[in-house]
């Protein structure tokens, strides 16, 4: 670990602000904004309590939940301090018996195990049944429950700011990475511990570990990034230049603090939305992690999908492993099958065990197929595959068709990018079962005759021989997407490559009047299988703001009041938390969405001169 960077947030002279560092010692003034108090009901704060109790098997955490199946020590609120002073409190599971032990790590702001956000809260609960886990875990977190009776500690610390750890609450970045080394080498120091600490988890504790793992902390021993991108600004605040707050303010105005405030991250991408050295400290510096990984990507997030498969491709190690799946994350992480997938990873690592683990393939695949058998586990080498075989679909805006030849005419699709269907579609039908797998792009050419940008959406997906479209078994649509601000379409020469843009996002090219302009549309990775006749569509169209709706802090979660666990069957006195996902530290200091820059029509030129192409990676049968 770099220690040259060894500096610390403090607050500023402005009361509302906090200096942040970068790696290079850079200092950056950010803006904060008030958390929730940790009494806030949604905040579901169970309370602060040390002691060190014993857990009995079969007891149980909540109703419906797993029983435990061994007896596990827990030592609550134990205090960690950071290199700055500043104490923040974590809660450590691990085995009654004496003995040297690894740990698991799950590093996030969103509690020890109850907090403001919960599975209990996401309809279905992502088809996670209750009793799938023992509910000690932390939201996304890895079950103490499962780990402890295998011979692990897990470790749930409250990261700065984060309920009654002091500080302020910071996002992702260098100093918040530099807290998780602190308390990886603390971990190692205990008596009860091996020396070697892994990290695990889902989302916020897969970006942890993307930026915790890249200051090489000595005693991180592996880590299994379970989803998460590794760019925020890139990946999730501002995706292809346009600002997206929506997301990160609903995600902000769940954390609560004793008094700490919280980094304004969503304030940034609205006032901030440039690259500058604010965001660039929010991208991982993943080349520098050179420990054991096993890594988990899925098409359909539509914040992770990239910077997964990113994360994995860029990682410094030759070990890595890869396993892209075809459901959705949490379901994923907590399926018996897949967990224990992950203990034969730790196993080798966090423990020395000879199984048998480097024989496992390097890429494990998933390719979707909407309306049939997904296939699923398909072993390959690498991921982009080295047999894949890009071809151009040009566009034909006289028809609609998408076309492997350049048509010769020039043609204009036009439509209203104000108006509700603000879209244009092109097709292509499958003349023989076809799969696509990898990255794709659009490159298309462009003009706005009413204004000077646009904000562009595009889409692939997969339809039936009717046209109709095709839901997984879900019930949800599969696309493959991609976004574009026309104004932020310069290009990073060095990083570009054929398949893949890379964008500088460092300023403006506005539209001049009846300028038509190309522009390359990255398009996010997708797996999709096609059979005969099946057709695969391309839409163009006007971005608009989503809605981010999950109602945090809604669930009402019921718990024993003392002890932590009960025996099913016996009276024990219970307290009820949750139940008012409403509730917000301020209302001024919500962040929405910033209008777009679509303005009147929007023109999409193909044919002749302007050969607009979709540019997609078919994958022959390895057989073949």
């Amino acid at each position: 670990m770099a220690l040259s960077a060894l500096m610390y947030a403090s607050n500023t002279s402005a009361q509302n602000e906090v200096t942040l560092h970068d790696s290079d010692g850079k200092s950056i003034n950010v803006p904060t904004r008030k958390a929730l108090p940790v009494d806030a009901r949604r905040a579901r704060y169970p309370g602060f309590k040390q002691e060190s109790i014993v857990l009995k098997a079969g007891s149980v955490r909540r109703e419906g939940a797993k029983p435990l199946t061994c007896d596990i020590l827990l030592e609550r609120d134990v205090p960690v301090t950071l290199r700055d002073g500043v104490t923040i409190y974590t809660d450590v599971f691990r085995p009654v018996a004496e003995g040297r032990y690894p740990a698991i790590m799950a590093w996030s702001p969103y509690g020890k195990e109850v907090g403001g956000q919960m599975l209990d809260d996401v309809p279905g609960r992502s088809g996670v049944p209750l009793n799938a886990t023992s509910g000690l875990e932390k939201f996304e977190g890895p079950d103490p429950a499962y780990w402890v009776a295998k011979g692990y500690a897990v470790v749930n610390p409250d990261k700065r700011g984060a309920y009654m750890s002091e500080g302020n609450l910071l996002y992702w970045g260098h100093e918040d990475a530099l807290d998780g080394c602190d308390v990886i080498e603390w971990i190692a120091s205990r008596p009860w511990c091996n020396g070697k600490v892994g990290m695990s988890g889902n989302s916020w504790l897969t970006v942890s570990q993307w930026f915790i793992a890249a200051e090489q902390p000595e005693h991180l021993a592996a880590i299994a990034p379970w989803e998460g991108f590794c760019d925020h600004y890139r990946e999730s605040g501002t995706r292809g230049g346009i600002p997206t707050p929506e997301f990160p303010e609903m995600i902000a105005e769940t954390f609560a603090s004793n008094g700490g405030r919280l980094e304004d991250q969503p304030r940034m991408i609205v006032e901030k939305p440039f690259m500058c050295d604010y965001w660039q400290d929010k991208a991982a510096k993943i080349e520098n992690i050179h420990i054991p990984a096993y890594v988990v990507a899925s098409y359909t997030n539509s914040v992770h999908t990239h910077g997964s498969f990113a994360g994995f491709r860029r990682l410094g190690t030759s070990e890595k492993w890869l396993r892209v799946h075809n459901t959705n994350e949490w379901y994923d992480y907590y399926t018996p099958e897949n967990v224990e997938d992950l203990r034969r990873f730790f196993d080798r690592y966090l423990k020395g065990i000879e199984n048998g683990w480097e024989e496992t393939p390097r890429v494990r695949l998933s390719v979707l197929n909407p309306g049939g058998q997904d296939i699923v586990n398909r072993t390959e080498d690498e991921f982009p595959l080295a047999r894949t075989q890009y071809r151009r679909l040009y566009l034909s805006a006289s028809d609609g068709t998408l076309t492997p030849s350049l048509p010769e005419s020039t043609a204009t699709d036009t439509y209203v990018s104000e108006d509700t269907n603000s879209s244009v579609s092109y097709r292509l039908c499958m003349e023989k079962p076809t799969e696509i797998t990898g990255y794709m792009k659009l490159h298309l050419w462009v003009s706005a005759p009413d204004h000077d940008d646009m904000d562009l959406a595009v889409k692939v997906e997969k339809l039936s021989k009717d046209g109709k479209s095709l839901p997984d078994q879900a019930g949800n649509l599969i696309a493959a997407t991609g976004f574009l601000r026309v104004s932020m379409r310069r290009l990073d020469e060095q990083r570009t490559t054929e398949a893949e843009p890379y964008y500088t996002f460092t300023a403006e090219q506005k539209l001049k009047k009846d300028e038509i302009v190309p522009v390359e549309i990255e398009i996010w990775p997708m797996g999709l299988y096609f059979n005969e006749g099946e057709i695969l569509q391309l839409t163009v169209g006007a971005y608009k703001p989503a809605q981010a709706s999950i109602p945090f802090g809604s669930a009402h979660i019921t718990i024993p009041k003392e002890g932590y666990t009960y025996m099913p069957g016996t009276e024990t006195e219970m307290q009820t938390l949750g139940g008012n996902e409403m509730e917000c530290a301020d209302r001024s200091e919500v962040i929405v969405s910033p209008v777009t820059h679509n303005k009147g029509r929007h023109c999409i030129h193909a044919g002749g001169q302007y050969d607009s192409y979709l540019y997609i990676p078919e994958i022959p049968d390895k057989s073949k």
